[in-house]
């Protein structure tokens, strides 16, 4: 190659329309493999790599060595940092069950009330935030799910608690992943994110425990504790907000539960509800109260290396490590004359989270503990439990980095940008369809962070409001997704019904929607822009 391939903005005839409706074809070919041929997401995202190459060599005419290039970037980046961060996190949470300190978790919440809507508050939404922060993929779910059966739930009641529960707390989850792999694809800093993020989603937290009392105990529950679902959720969703805007946005979920903890703790015993539940397991077993310290250390541990790495010294230290180089093969223009930042990759080798994570991990085997050989071998099940998560994220990787190194992306972005300001309202529905079809954040993110981008920039809009509106419409996508649906339908009890809890949970999954659109819209305005750091 002579010189720098430039990215044409309408290949096809010079009609924008006529090249978007290409461009489309591989993100096109992605959903309807999901939705309707209902293929594996690792199965449909890569022959949507295949579908993003075909056009970007036939019809934009990007050289076939610098897509091929641009598709293993994309795949090197889902793999460091993205899937490394999250087989740690995973690492950490397997730990736990090895060691015998997660059952003493979920005993030790099991305890705060044996009122069954403030145990649906503690278990799906406190607990399932710091599972989400150390787990995600789903994880949350089905745990909560089956801790609130065994505690007396009616199974499908259970499940939709914990699906709606999952909800906010995804775009900050596992260690900041969704938002890392969003400021990737988008080239916006994950420290101009994080905080208009927090801005959107921690508004409906502060609503969520009222929503998880309704569905496990009707009108009549939300009577009786709304005082102390609000104060939980108002708790929840201001340390949410000082984590992401202030601090990091990977210890957001961390600091959320464990604020809303504190809060309960003192809420129920100003406002008890009186209202007994069956008897459990945690009422059965006395954990001393060293194994329940020791049971909470690991997710102490992540907050403490976290702070630490941030601590000025530190911080300059650990950055020496990082490596950064040109990306072979990768040589490109924008129409505008700008050089993507794909085209040099970032090597964090000490500051990524999850190498902050991993050290987490090492510090909790002895506090825990677990023998040498069982922690590796808790490691090894961790890669094998996420070996389909391997090869989704690079995927999805792979075809978010053709499509924007292309063109393709801009392309439908400069055609959406026709829309207006109007395009505001539709950010959070392009996330919210992201997930409901791959289950994922981060893999919604990656479909439509570049697009999010390029419609802002052609429409004058600001394009960090969108691209948090994308993930803040994920959020609300994320009860109904068709992964999780059937991951909860695989718990004891629930098998077959996950049509039924779409029909019961899609309501307030549209609902949530409509709120944030309005929302982003707002914010993309003078009205609510003063919202906007």
């Amino acid at each position: 190659m002579t010189g720098a391939y430039v990215q044409p903005i309408a290949p096809v005839g010079g009609s924008l329309a006529w090249s978007a409706l290409v461009a489309v074809l591989p993100l096109l070919t992605m959903l309807v493999l999901l939705a309707v041929f209902r293929l594996r997401s690792h199965s449909a995202a890569g022959i949507a790599v295949v579908v993003a190459l075909i056009v970007g060599t036939a019809v934009y005419g990007m050289p076939v060595g610098s897509a091929l290039s641009a598709g293993v970037e994309g795949a090197v980046f889902g793999l460091f940092p993205i899937m490394w961060t999250v087989v740690n996190a995973v690492w950490v949470y397997r730990l736990t069950v090895e060691s015998g300190h997660f059952d003493v978790l979920t005993r030790a919440f099991g305890r705060i009330s044996p009122d069954p809507r403030i145990l649906t508050i503690v278990i799906a939404f406190l607990f399932g935030a710091l599972l989400e922060a150390v787990a995600g993929f789903g994880t949350p779910i089905v745990v909560a799910t089956v801790v609130l059966i065994g505690a007396g739930l009616p199974p499908v009641r259970a499940a939709a608690a914990s699906l709606l529960a999952n909800s906010v707390v995804t775009p900050l989850g596992v260690m900041g992943t969704p938002i890392l792999t969003m400021s990737r694809v988008s080239e916006i800093p994950i420290d101009e994110i994080g905080p208009v993020v927090a801005r959107q989603v921690c508004l409906l937290a502060v609503f969520v425990p009222l929503v998880l009392v309704a569905v496990v105990g009707g009108w009549r529950g939300v009577r009786e504790t709304w005082p102390v679902a609000l104060v939980v959720g108002l708790a929840f969703g201001a340390a949410q907000f000082v984590c992401a805007s202030y601090l990091t946005v990977g210890l957001s979920n961390i600091a959320g539960a464990v604020a809303g903890l504190l809060v309960l703790l003192v809420a129920v015993k100003v406002h008890p509800t009186h209202r007994e539940a069956r008897r459990a397991a945690a009422d059965r077993i006395h954990d001393s109260r060293r194994r329940v310290v020791e049971a909470f250390a690991p997710y102490a541990l992540i907050v403490v290396v976290f702070l630490v790495s941030r601590f000025g010294p530190v911080a300059s230290l650990l950055s020496n490590a990082s490596l950064s180089f040109p990306w072979p093969g990768v040589d490109v223009t924008t129409a505008d004359g700008d050089v993507p930042t794909a085209e040099t990759f970032t090597i964090d080798l000490l500051t990524a989270p999850g190498s902050l994570v991993f050290v987490a991990a090492l510090l909790s085997i002895p506090v825990l503990k677990v023998a040498v050989a069982d922690a590796v071998r808790c490691f090894v099940a961790a890669v094998v439990q996420l070996r389909w998560s391997f090869a989704t994220v690079t995927a999805v990787l792979a075809l978010a980095y053709v499509m924007n190194l292309s063109g393709q992306t801009a392309t439908i972005g400069g055609f959406l940008a026709g829309a207006g300001v109007a395009f505001a309202l539709l950010s959070p529905v392009l996330g919210w369809l992201g997930v409901v079809v791959t289950g994922s954040n981060t893999a919604s993110n990656a479909m439509f962070g570049s697009l999010q981008v390029a419609a802002a920039q052609q429409s004058g809009l600001d394009p960090t409001v969108l691209v948090a509106g994308n993930m803040a419409g994920g959020t609300t996508g994320t009860p109904i997704a068709l992964q999780n649906l059937a991951l909860v339908s695989s718990v004891k009890g629930l098998s077959g019904k996950d049509g039924l809890l779409m029909r019961r949970i899609w309501p307030l999954s549209i609902a949530g929607l409509a709120v944030l659109a309005v929302l982003v819209w707002l914010q993309s305005t003078s009205v609510l822009g003063w919202m906007v750091p």
